[in-house]
């Protein structure tokens, strides 16, 4: 009885693991949640361009303004808030394929399958992952550096990113500070880094 209550239990969290966003068990374990677009509420894209998958790039970003989001809904403000600022901008949505909050919760811009606007040249070949807040001279929280490797496997695993490719930040693809000297001095230590 006890067997077969625990395979059950098991079959359940992988459910709702895959209901939430993360194919993978793993990244259910660890607590990390994943809000789709309709969860942030977001507005409808005016425009979307599909994206050639799997992509070869993973691009890695921080938004300088808004701040650090520390709980669920200050993170629901910064998504739209970035959303209407990029609209305002003519870019048709949030310009980010993703982004992650403080606590590791990841949260749906544009997905997986749809063109980002963050990288400029780069847009077409990559998935763009926004850290939200100043990186430049805070560590971003564990938590939010576990979610976004998560991520990263879980697009492997989807198909939507090769599992050969190259992890870069904003700067090394634009004139910009992004994603900041604390953040891109972490990520330069990840596996796959160029």
């Amino acid at each position: 009885m006890t067997i077969l209550f625990n395979t059950f239990i098991i079959i359940v969290v992988v459910q709702v693991c895959r209901i939430h966003g993360f194919p993978k068990l793993n990244s259910c374990q660890q607590r990390y949640k994943y809000y789709t677009r309709s969860d942030w509420e977001a507005l409808p894209a005016s425009y979307v361009t599909p994206l050639v998958t799997p992509v070869p790039n993973v691009v890695i970003h921080h938004t300088y303004k808004p701040d650090a989001c520390t709980t669920h809904q200050e993170c629901i403000q910064a998504m739209k808030s970035m959303q209407a600022y990029h609209q305002s901008l003519d870019w048709g949505d949030i310009g980010y394929n993703f982004c992650v909050g403080n606590s590791g919760d990841v949260y749906e811009g544009r997905g997986w399958d749809v063109k980002g606007i963050h990288a400029g040249p780069a847009n077409g070949v990559s998935i763009g992952i926004c850290l939200i807040g100043d990186w430049r001279v805070n560590q971003p929280p564990e938590d939010m550096l576990e979610a976004t490797k998560s991520l990263i496997e879980s697009g492997i695993e989807q198909g939507y990113i090769k599992p050969d490719y190259k992890l870069v930040g904003h700067k090394q693809v634009m004139a910009t500070e992004c994603p900041g000297t604390a953040l891109f001095n972490n990520i330069s230590k990840w596996d796959h880094f160029f």
